[in-house]
C-alpha cells in the first residue's frame, strides 16, 4: 500500500505521503535572516527580476511547510515513496497485518483468524525510479484444493519522478477510490472490519495493470490530483451479494481487451482532508464474436461500469471525523443477467459517517499515544436500482452500526474491540434453494464482537 498512515495521533494528516512528496523542505544557510513579513510582501508585489520566482517559491515553501507540519513517516515504504532514502541501489522490507477474534451473538459461534499478514519489498535504483511491491497471505494458509486463504500481490509497480510535483506508476497499482483503497493498513482505521460499504460498494482493495499519473498542484498548495488508465473488469464474474468485488482482475489473467479510466482530486486544508474520485470502465473483455452470441457491447468500454465517490475527513488532535459516499452504476444490468444469469443490479449505493474522540489526548496531551472512542453508521443499498430481469434481495439493503475502542500504545500497533450490528431486510425465497432449517438461520438482526490487534511497520 502506497502511501501509508498510522492510526496514530497525526494518521493521514500528511498530503506530502499521499502524493510522494516530502523532500523539498529549503533550511536557510547559516547566518541568514528569515524575510519580514514586509519585506516578504514588498518581494511578492514587486516588479523586480525577483518578484515572479520569488512568487513561485513562496508558494512552493507554503504548500512544503504546509506538509512539513504534520509530517510523519511511519514505515520504510513511507520512507522509499517520500524520497527520505537517499542512496541509490537500497533495498527496503517492510510489512502490516493483521487478526481477529468475532463472536457472533445469535449463533453463539465465534472464530479466531489471522486475517492478512503481508510483506513490503521495495528498491530504489536512482534518485528518479523505485521499485514496490507488497505480497498478501490471507486467512493465515493456502492449501491445494481447499478454501482457505489466498496468496496473491496486492501490488507491484515502479513509480517514476518525472519532477518535484509529478510522477508515473506503471504496474500492479491501486488506483485512488474512497479512503480505504489506498490507505488500507489496518492501524488506519477504527474497528476489526474495514468499512463495509469500502467493501461492498467500494470494492477495495481494488487493484489492477495500468498506468498512473500523479501530480500536485503548483499554484493551490494541498491540491493533489491523480489519473489512471487500467485492465477493465470482468461482468462475467461479477456475484449476487458481492457487488463488483469478483469482477476485478487483480493482475491475474485479466482481459485487457477492455479498459477502465479513474481520476481523483484530493485537497487538504488545515486538517481537513476533501476528495473526489470516480471510475469508468468496460466490463465484456470478449472477442467480438462472444460479445454478439451473449448480446453484449463490444470494445474497450462496452458493457460500462461507472463509480463515484466523494468523502471528507476532519483529523483533529482530539476529533476525528470521516464521511464517504459511493454510487456504482452498470448501465447494461439486463444484459449481464441475460447472459451470465448473475442478478447484477443497475445502480449500488452506501454512505457512512463516523466520529471519534481520541481520550489519551485529553488525559495526556504530551505522550504520543492514542486511546480513540469512535462509532460509525453505515447504510448501503445494493440492489437501490434492479433490471427488470432482476430479483429483488432485501437481505442486501443493510445498516451497520460499528462502537469501540482503539488504543495505540507506539506507532505502528493498534489494539482494537467493537461492537457491530448489522440489520437487513427479511430474505427473499426465491434466492435460496436449501433455506432453514437445512441451512442455518438468518437473522435480519444480529451483533457481532470483535477483538483484534494490528500492525504495521
Amino acid at each position: 500500500m502506497c502511501p501509508q498512515f498510522d492510526s496514530g495521533r497525526h494518521h493521514e494528516k500528511n498530503p506530502a505521503l499521499q502524493a510522494g512528496f516530502f523532500r523539498y523542505a529549503l533550511p536557510l544557510p547559516a547566518g541568514e535572516k528569515a524575510f519580514t513579513p514586509i519585506g516578504l510582501f514588498q518581494l511578492w508585489c514587486g516588479k523586480g527580476c525577483f518578484a515572479a520566482p520569488m512568487r513561485k517559491l513562496f508558494l512552493g515553501l507554503l504548500a512544503t511547510l504546509a506538509t512539513i507540519s504534520h509530517a510523519q513517516v511511519l514505515t520504510k515504504e513511507d520512507s522509499l515513496n517520500a524520497g527520505l532514502v537517499k542512496s541509490d541501489r537500497t533495498t527496503l522490507v517492510s510489512g502490516y497485518g493483521e487478526l481477529k477474534v468475532s463472536y457472533d451473538q445469535k449463533l453463539g459461534t465465534g472464530q479466531a483468524n489471522l486475517t492478512r499478514n503481508v510483506l513490503f519489498l521495495g528498491h530504489r535504483f536512482n534518485s528518479r525510479i523505485t521499485f514496490f511491491s507488497e505480497m498478501e497471505l490471507e486467512n493465515a494458509g493456502v492449501e491445494g484444493g481447499k478454501t482457505r486463504g489466498e496468496l496473491n500481490m496486492e501490488q507491484l509497480f515502479i513509480k517514476f519522478d518525472i519532477n518535484k510535483d509529478i510522477y508515473l506508476t506503471g504496474g500492479l497499482f491501486i488506483p485512488r477510490f474512497g479512503i480505504i483503497n489506498e490507505n488500507h493498513l489496518p492501524t488506519t482505521f477504527n474497528g476489526n472490519d474495514r468499512p463495509f460499504v469500502e467493501q461492498l460498494i467500494i470494492p477495495s482493495t481494488w487493484r489492477e495493470i495500468g498506468v498512473g499519473l500523479y501530480g500536485r498542484s503548483t499554484r493551490i498548495p494541498g491540491l493533489n490530483w491523480s489519473v489512471a488508465l487500467q485492465n477493465g473488469l470482468n461482468a462475467g464474474a461479477f456475484q449476487h451479494g458481492s457487488g463488483l468485488r469478483e469482477g476485478r482482475g487483480g493482475g491475474s489473467q485479466a482481459s485487457a481487451a477492455n479498459l477502465g479510466v479513474s481520476g481523483a482530486l484530493l485537497y487538504y486544508i488545515g486538517d481537513f482532508r476533501l476528495q473526489a474520485s470516480g471510475y469508468y470502465g468496460g466490463a465484456a473483455g470478449l472477442t467480438q464474436r462472444e460479445a454478439d452470441s451473449l448480446q453484449l457491447d463490444y470494445g474497450a468500454f462496452g458493457t460500462p461500469v461507472r463509480l463515484l465517490e466523494a468523502n471528507v475527513q476532519y483529523l483533529g488532535e482530539t476529533w476525528r471525523v470521516k464521511l464517504l459516499a459511493a454510487q456504482v452504476d452498470v448501465r447494461d444490468a439486463a444484459r449481464v443477467n441475460r447472459a451470465y444469469a448473475n442478478n447484477t443490479p443497475e445502480r449500488m449505493v452506501g454512505a457512512y459517517a463516523e466520529i471519534g474522540c481520541d481520550i489519551w489526548s485529553l488525559i495526556k496531551p504530551a505522550q504520543q499515544r492514542d486511546l480513540m472512542l469512535f462509532t460509525r453508521l453505515e447504510t448501503l443499498d445494493m440492489n437501490a436500482v434492479l433490471p427488470k430481469n432482476g430479483i429483488d434481495d432485501p437481505t442486501l439493503k443493510r445498516t451497520y452500526v460499528v462502537s469501540g475502542i482503539t488504543y495505540v500504545p507506539a506507532g505502528g500497533i493498534s489494539i482494537k474491540a467493537d461492537y457491530a450490528l448489522r440489520i437487513t431486510g427479511e430474505p427473499n425465497p426465491s434466492l435460496y434453494i436449501n433455506p432453514y432449517p437445512q441451512a442455518l438461520p438468518y437473522f435480519t438482526s444480529n451483533g457481532f464482537f470483535n477483538l483484534g490487534l494490528a500492525y504495521s511497520f
